[in-house]
């Protein structure tokens, strides 16, 4: 009798929750098959790409809605520090709302576009007002469907370069899983390859998927009703992205805020009490690292909260240490799951935790407006 995540797979499917927990499990094999396929797409990927670097006044932003914007959040810090090259993320929801802030029309611009189905309002408009202010301008599609608006926007087109994700990477649950990682992943293949970290990354992962969930099921049993998740650099894209699981598949019954360790004192920290777990996604960074120590000695001297969690290499029984970014892929492993199992004990349908329609798998309800470039 299979399972998933400990639950046997007919009852995950009677309650609704068989397809969130299979594209949770199936990511350690979804990275090294997103790294195969850009490896074997590299000549092609290279060749258009190259040329566009060489530029050195090449402006380079990481976009996408949602989740889709939480990949550049976590990856441009550390693309930065490893190319040499500036790295943005920037939201395809504030490049639609405010166009002329974030956009500029004398800077050659790549725009890295990610999108699960490719069809979100936001990430078309930002492709096409991308070309409507910016003079010379580039795109890079990464996405997990091959029919959608995105990926279908780079056929017959010298300045689009699509590189689509791994079969099983276009969810069939709401929450973004398989999907975010796998595009996190390849746009590392691109930019900044090292097959050993990542093949370390899905063995933590796995070790985790093979005893770590039992307890952490049991963990998930507290009477949590805030969950704070915090992480230095590109770790709090992470968190933020670890925030909206939470949100998400507990249909926001169990309140959640992410930010940077440093950060969390001024003001965020007021939140803490009896009824608040935290998550801190601890750095491999010396420098770093010690910052993230003296907050957690912080709060637990203060002993509000309900728990505390520190994800390091030694939470998953490792000796050695992951660069943060690759670190960030069983951390986020861990919150999905955690944010799943917070679901099926709070009775929520995990695949689809708001039946009644207010948030949609494929955001709904946007109205595109025609840019005046002339308008004040």
């Amino acid at each position: 009798m299979s399972e998933l995540l400990s639950y046997n797979t007919e009852f995950l499917k009677s309650q609704n929750g068989y397809w969130t927990a299979r594209e949770i499990c199936q990511q350690p094999r979804i990275w090294r098959e997103a790294t195969r396929h850009i490896e074997k797409n590299v000549s092609s990927i290279d060749t258009w790409l190259t040329p566009l670097l060489k530029n050195k006044n090449m402006r380079i932003i990481l976009t996408g809605a949602g989740t889709s914007a939480y990949v550049g959040e976590a990856i441009a810090p550390h693309l930065s520090q490893q190319t040499g090259r500036l790295f943005e993320a920037i939201s395809t929801t504030d490049i639609v709302g405010n166009a002329k802030q974030y956009l500029i029309k004398d800077i050659p611009t790549l725009l890295v576009s990610y999108g699960r189905s490719g069809n979100s309002p936001e990430s078309v408009a930002a492709v096409d007002l991308a070309n409507q202010v910016i003079d010379n301008c580039y795109h890079l599609v990464i996405t997990c469907n091959p029919e959608g608006s995105l990926a279908l926007s780079a056929k017959n087109k010298n300045n689009v370069f699509s590189v689509l994700m791994p079969e099983g990477t276009l969810d069939q649950s709401f929450a973004m899983t398989s999907s975010f990682t796998s595009m996190l992943v390849s746009t590392l293949a691109i930019f900044s390859p090292q097959q050993e970290q990542l093949e370390r990354a899905a063995q933590w992962a796995e070790s985790f998927l093979e005893s770590g969930v039992e307890v952490l099921k049991k963990q998930a049993l507290q009477p949590t009703k805030r969950l704070v998740f915090l992480g230095a650099g590109g770790l709090q894209g992470i968190a933020r992205e670890a925030a909206l699981k939470i949100l998400e598949l507990t249909s926001g019954q169990i309140l959640s805020y992410c930010e940077s360790p440093l950060g969390f004192r001024h003001g965020p920290k007021s939140l803490m009490n009896a009824d608040t777990e935290v998550v801190l996604l601890c750095s491999s960074d010396k420098y770093t690292k010690s910052y993230d120590q003296d907050l957690l000695n912080e709060i637990q001297r203060d002993n509000q909260a309900l728990a505390i969690t520190t994800l390091n290499n030694e939470f998953f029984g490792q000796t050695t240490e992951l660069d943060d970014v690759w670190a960030s892929l069983p951390y986020i492993l861990y919150c999905q799951i955690l944010s799943f199992f917070k679901s099926m004990q709070a009775n929520i349908t995990p695949d689809n935790p708001c039946p009644t329609g207010e948030v949609n798998r494929v955001v709904q309800g946007v109205t595109i407006y025609k840019l005046d470039l002339e308008a004040s």
